[in-house]
């Protein structure tokens, strides 16, 4: 969808009559225009993916407003953005010129929570960590946990497929999605998947809604899969002389057969931003840090800890063991949450998402190590590396336009490097706008064409957060 096309784009001083006729067709206070109030919600927390000057920003309290507002878009040709809490950091939720933003952050109840059936319905705007409080006082635990888990959002993270630290053993966003309530393309209200524990009737929309970044429907309510409250956990501690070597203990531990809650690195850098923020005391230690977690119970537990612990030995750990101080063990991982915005204070981030097969994560982190020297770059290194989920950090100083040049060729290198190992673009944060280049490359002409096929069949119109994703011609205001 080209933006020029649009009544709002084409025609001078047409905006104001838009943006009041949209008031008109919601009740008072849902939409906002004034330039201070849109500021906050032109972007999300993707460094450098371009991003426009919404018409509107629109906050609606039920599903029946959020139809509205869809047809409104519908009747008028303007695009819509829908927007979680804003942490993506792709570029998922960025507004284009003259777009409506959809703001999910005043539809935020839980509105069930079935112990029996281990399930919880909630709207697009809870706030994940939310979710899973209330979820603990039923004796019940809900697995995906982004870094982001504090703020982010379930809408963003359902739109996003978002992983998180314990998701090497419990899975990911989609694992735990039973059913959608979406307004679609067509500004229809529909409900995808299930409440049941098994059902196969028809194609799995629910699914492939999961992950499509607002693309093809507008998600107004979500119902979870819960697991019961699991065992307390362990730590294991490992430090190393290289993200390399700490690389090579998780390929053995995934050689061994462990199965941990989380196993996460953390490298020098990170240390020393989050110490220079903090004043944690981490870099001190060792150049690289892996953390793992185990919540299996009892003797077994006991048995997995100690051959997690031989397995950092063996890939040449300076020194590992089983936590047995608690608070350390939860700054450690509180470290782990803190990394990247304490690198945001250096300057400008661009984070990657890369993820590998677990045996190639050292050869990964070596490759993503050259690009660093070969671009004269600071390239830190966080990562969910029990699955291979690798998030190389580049940071360039404020303003340096030529730095930011070479950052962006090397982040596309890292893309490849991590295509040629036989991984992905994203395990993640999604593609957004930053990977779309990427994502071509990685499935190729044809399923692209299969992508382009579903996105016309669900959004015939064009209006869903076009750009995003899959690039059907739309145009971002920069």
């Amino acid at each position: 969808m080209d933006q020029h096309n649009h009544p709002i784009g084409s025609r001078p001083g047409a905006a104001g009559d838009f943006a009041r006729a949209l008031a008109e067709a919601l009740p008072e206070g849902r939409v906002l225009t004034g330039p201070e109030s849109l500021d906050g919600y032109r972007h999300d927390e993707a460094e450098w993916a371009p991003y426009g000057q919404p018409l509107a920003v629109v906050r609606p309290r039920s599903t029946a407003e959020v139809r509205t507002l869809v047809r409104w878009c519908l009747e008028h040709r303007v695009p819509l953005v829908p927007r979680g809490a804003g942490t993506g950091l792709s570029g998922g939720a960025n507004a284009l010129d003259g777009c409506v933003v959809v703001s999910f952050e005043a539809m935020d109840r839980v509105l069930e929570i079935d112990a029996a059936e281990r399930l919880a319905v909630v709207q697009p705007g809870v706030v994940n960590d939310d979710l899973r409080r209330a979820c603990a006082e039923h004796g019940l635990w809900y697995p995906p946990d982004p870094a982001s888990s504090p703020w982010s959002t379930i809408g963003g993270n359902v739109a996003t497929n978002a992983g998180g630290m314990c998701c090497v053993k419990y899975g990911v966003t989609r694992d735990y999605v039973l059913g959608l309530e979406v307004v679609t393309g067509g500004g229809e209200v529909v409900r995808l998947g299930r409440r049941t524990a098994k059902g196969v009737a028809g194609y799995d929309l629910c699914s492939l809604l999961v992950g499509s970044e607002g693309t093809l429907g507008v998600i107004t309510e979500v119902t979870v899969r819960l697991r019961a409250q699991r065992p307390p956990e362990r730590t294991v501690v490992g430090h190393f002389d290289s993200a390399v070597a700490a690389g090579e203990a998780v390929a053995e531990v995934a050689a061994a057969g462990v199965a941990p809650s989380a196993l996460e690195l953390v490298d020098r850098h990170c240390l020393a931003a989050v110490d220079a923020w903090k004043n944690m005391g981490l870099s001190a230690e060792a150049d690289t840090v892996l953390l793992g977690r185990l919540d299996t119970a009892g003797a077994a537990g006991d048995a997995e800890a100690d051959l997690m612990v031989d397995c950092f030995r063996k890939a040449g750990a300076t020194w590992a063991a089983v936590s047995t101080d608690q608070q350390e063990a939860d700054a450690l991982f509180d470290a782990r949450r803190l990394a990247y915005p304490a690198l945001e204070r250096l300057g400008p981030v661009l984070t990657e998402d890369v993820c590998v097969p677990r045996a190639k994560v050292p050869e990964m982190l070596a490759r993503i190590d050259r690009t660093a020297v070969a671009h004269d770059l600071l390239i830190a290194n966080i990562a969910h590396a029990g699955d291979g989920n690798l998030h190389p950090l580049i940071i360039t100083p404020p303003g340096d336009d030529e730095a930011r040049a070479r950052a962006q060729r090397a982040f596309e290198a890292i893309l490849d490097d991590a295509l040629a190992l036989g991984g992905t673009v994203t395990g993640e944060h999604g593609v957004g706008l930053l990977k779309r280049p990427g994502m071509d490359r990685e499935l190729g002409p044809e399923v692209l064409a299969l992508h382009h096929a579903v996105k016309a069949a669900l959004d015939p119109h064009g209006i869903l957060n076009p750009g995003k994703v899959v690039d059907l011609g739309g145009a971002v205001g920069g």
